[in-house]
């Protein structure tokens, strides 16, 4: 009898085996890659770091995104889904603010986890409820592809699930620059609204910066006096930008104007 009972337990859980996996529910890849993300499957991005590349259908046609940017500053930002109170809000204020990045010379594209009937149908209420007409493309992610590789599914929100069980995305904000580096990240809340005004204070930053080789104090908005980097001497920076306030040694100003 034990030696009968030694020979059917491996077939018994074999069996088991079998009935667990069959009955064990299927996780698409992306959810997998945001659930439990392998290092090497989805690399952090970093300031600093290239912006991945993606080829998407928009509101104004299909692109590639790197092909898109064109050696242009740009900002890209997400949206948890159309038709939602805070992205309505959202969108109506960067529309209005269109005119303003263009005089930057920045790019703008949305993201939203629709497809574009939806976002067509969307875009119509903003234009009424803002009072405005919208201008720049907003990305068809109803997949999350872009989504994930952008990492903009924070640890809360995983279980915050559609229909088809995959998961909304959070508000992020990618600043980019003509080198398709990633100059600024944002996260923010699916409840919490983005501050506009604060970023194109950043985008003047990193402008004035590039442009002039200094650095900006808390608060900055142009026109203020900024700051002499530390590797630059004082008077190295008089010659440069004339006056030059210095506070202490590592902390000297200049104004460079707006």
């Amino acid at each position: 009898m034990a030696s009968s009972l030694t020979r059917s337990a491996p077939r018994s859980l074999t069996a088991l085996n079998f009935s667990l996996r069959a009955t064990r529910p299927s996780t698409s890849p992306f959810l997998r890659r945001g659930l439990a993300t392998a290092t090497e499957e989805q690399p952090r991005l970093r300031l600093g770091s290239i912006a991945p590349n993606f080829s998407a259908k928009t509101t104004q046609g299909d692109i590639d995104f790197h092909s898109w940017l064109g050696g242009k500053w740009a900002i890209l930002f997400s949206h948890p889904a159309d038709f939602t109170p805070v992205c309505t809000t959202e969108l109506g204020a960067f529309a209005k603010l269109k005119p303003e990045f263009d005089r930057r010379g920045v790019k703008m594209i949305g993201l939203s986890v629709n497809d574009l009937s939806s976002h067509g149908r969307w875009i119509a209420d903003i234009n009424e409820t803002s009072k405005t007409k919208l201008q720049f493309p907003i990305i068809a992610d109803a997949d999350r592809k872009i989504a994930y590789t952008y990492d903009m599914v924070d640890a809360q929100d995983v279980t915050n699930k559609d229909e088809k069980g995959i998961a909304f995305t959070i508000r992020s904000v990618f600043v980019i620059d003509p080198q398709k580096k990633i100059r600024l990240t944002m996260m923010y809340p699916a409840s919490t609204g983005r501050n506009t005004s604060e970023v194109l204070r950043v985008i003047d930053s990193l402008q004035t910066g590039d442009g002039k080789g200094v650095t900006t104090p808390i608060d900055w908005i142009p026109g203020d006096d900024v700051i002499v980097p530390p590797s630059v001497s004082t008077e190295d920076a008089r010659k440069k930008f004339g006056e030059v306030r210095v506070v202490k040694p590592y902390l000297r100003f200049t104004n460079v104007g707006k």
